[in-house]
């Protein structure tokens, strides 16, 4: 099979970033042009990784996890990049995580072999996929999660179609998906086993980010029951599995630590099971969202390697930026650069301007300046009235929400320490 990141052998100023001057180009030979976003190099707006920053986001949290003898397999739908999949998968990932059958089909087609799909595939067309799927990859360890007996039907109906066994994981949840109690739970254990051998039950997964809101209070509280109906379930599984290795796994990018605090100590006094986290944004990191997450997370304390407390919000770097240029100063205290919804993520926070630059030079911070509105391809950045930013500059934007701003581009440039880019990295959100 061709691998995902080798279908686009050549990219064009149909991409955003590429300049069109440059015409056709391989993507292993962007590097060669020594593009510098802040030069005006590039066809703006663009989208970077800072790849020393990442690199170190992922030493940190790969630490971390072998400190507290977890394991990760970190979401796929954050980037949708074979190419970092594979980078997170060589650094000790697991595996990957994906949410539905086409991220599972970018993430075989990369290569990599192991595969949890964090969520429930429907009914019958969604076993249709999900059983076509197993059939074309038979050497992809793919484990799927269920909270019903009528989802507990469709994989199995994906495995007889693919025919082999399928592992199921326990889904429990509140808000979101998930069985809601003890009941649900015994429910779907009975059903998986009367799949007449399609299905094995394989461990208990939660998402503890869906319970969470804005009091500090009632999320801990809701964390903690929904971690309790986890072990809970888990010791249900158990009596059905006693002899076989489960997984136990939830863990964002935000309560991380109240995963490994509520559930590190059953799996380890059960002795035949691994905790897995499914964290992803944190590798990229932002400006906005998870810069309160994590300030959040040292509140607690609750960021530690071999025993050490480390100041998370400090340790960790946003690796995205996204550049713009100032297109019009229509008025005192008011700049329009080019770039708006149609490129950068607003779900949980506008960008967040970091600095300006004028021929390639930095002309200094933007203390005081704040977008204020975005448009489709515009954003309105407030500004003091005697600021002296001016048609042509070139603001570089921070980002709130990783996984809801790289879904807006099929190319995210690298950079290396120097600012330039040294890779080119496609996206597959399909």
């Amino acid at each position: 099979m061709q691998r995902a990141d080798a279908v686009w052998g050549e990219v064009d100023s149909r991409f955003r970033g590429i300049p069109v001057e440059c015409g056709a180009v391989g993507l292993d030979a962007v590097a060669a042009f020594g593009w510098h976003p802040a030069a005006g190099d590039m066809a703006l707006p663009v989208l970077t990784l800072d790849e020393v920053a990442f690199a170190g986001n992922c030493e940190l949290m790969f630490a971390y996890a072998r400190s507290h003898g977890v394991l990760i397999a970190p979401h796929a739908k954050t980037p949708m990049s074979p190419h970092l999949a594979r980078t997170l998968v060589a650094r000790g990932a697991w595996g990957a995580t994906v949410a539905n059958v086409q991220q599972a089909s970018v993430m075989a087609h990369a290569g990599i072999e192991r595969l949890l799909l964090a969520n429930e595939i429907g009914g019958r067309s969604g076993a249709r996929q999900l059983g076509a799927f197993l059939k074309a990859w038979p050497g992809v360890d793919l484990r799927a999660f269920a909270d019903s007996p009528a989802c507990v039907a469709a994989l199995a109906e994906a495995a007889r179609l693919a025919g082999r066994v399928l592992p199921v994981l326990v889904e429990v949840g509140g808000a979101r998906a998930g069985a809601r109690d003890l009941a649900a739970v015994e429910a779907i254990v009975a059903a998986v086993a009367e799949a007449d051998g399609s299905l094995v039950l394989d461990g208990v997964a939660a998402y503890e980010g869906a319970v969470a809101g804005a009091d500090a209070a009632a999320t801990r509280d809701a964390i903690g029951a929904l971690m309790a109906l986890a072990g809970e379930a888990f010791a249900r599984v158990r009596r059905a599995a006693p002899g076989r290795p489960l997984i136990v796994t939830a863990g964002g990018s935000s309560y991380f630590d109240r995963v490994v605090a509520a559930l590190g100590p059953l799996v380890r006094a059960d002795g035949n099971a691994a905790l897995m986290l499914r964290s992803g944004a944190i590798f990229f990191h932002d400006h906005g969202v998870y810069a309160r997450a994590l300030s959040g997370l040292d509140a607690r304390n609750g960021f530690s390697i071999d025993g050490k407390v480390v100041k998370a919000a400090e340790a960790f770097r946003p690796a995205l930026r996204l550049w713009a240029e100032v297109l019009s100063r229509p008025e005192p205290g008011l700049a329009i650069c080019g770039m708006g919804m149609r490129d950068v993520s607003f779900d949980q926070g506008v960008p967040v301007p970091l600095e300006a630059f004028r021929d390639g030079a930095p002309i200094g911070s933007l203390l005081g300046a704040a977008v204020v509105k975005l448009n489709d391809q515009h954003a309105f950045l407030q500004l003091p009235d005697d600021a002296s930013l001016a048609v042509g500059d070139i603001v570089a934007f921070g980002i709130s929400h990783p996984c809801t701003c790289l879904d807006r581009w099929r190319l995210v440039f690298g950079l290396g320490p120097d600012g330039r880019v040294a890779n080119a990295y496609p996206t597959f959100f399909g």
